[in-house]
């Protein structure tokens, strides 16, 4: 069974209108996300500016250790 036809039989069985409503949001929101909503916000000086963070992080001079990164936030991860 394709699961195009197997999601179908699934929502068929489901009688709780509330819950099969709470399930319709939820698979909206997680499809807009795949989309790329959060991407498309992004002004073009923040994409660029996220694309050279990324190539840069390949540079290992440019990463910072580990345990440098826990201390610096030891605050917050004590919580």
């Amino acid at each position: 069974m394709k699961t195009r036809d197997a999601f179908h039989q699934l929502i068929d069985k489901i009688e709780d209108e509330a819950l099969l409503n709470s399930y319709f949001e939820l698979i909206k929101v997680l499809n807009k996300n795949q989309t790329g909503i959060l991407w498309d916000s992004l002004k073009k000086e923040e994409k660029e500016e996220l694309l050279l963070s990324y190539v840069e992080s390949f540079q290992p001079e440019n990463l910072i250790d580990h345990d440098q990164v826990k201390a610096q936030h030891a605050k917050w991860l004590k919580k």
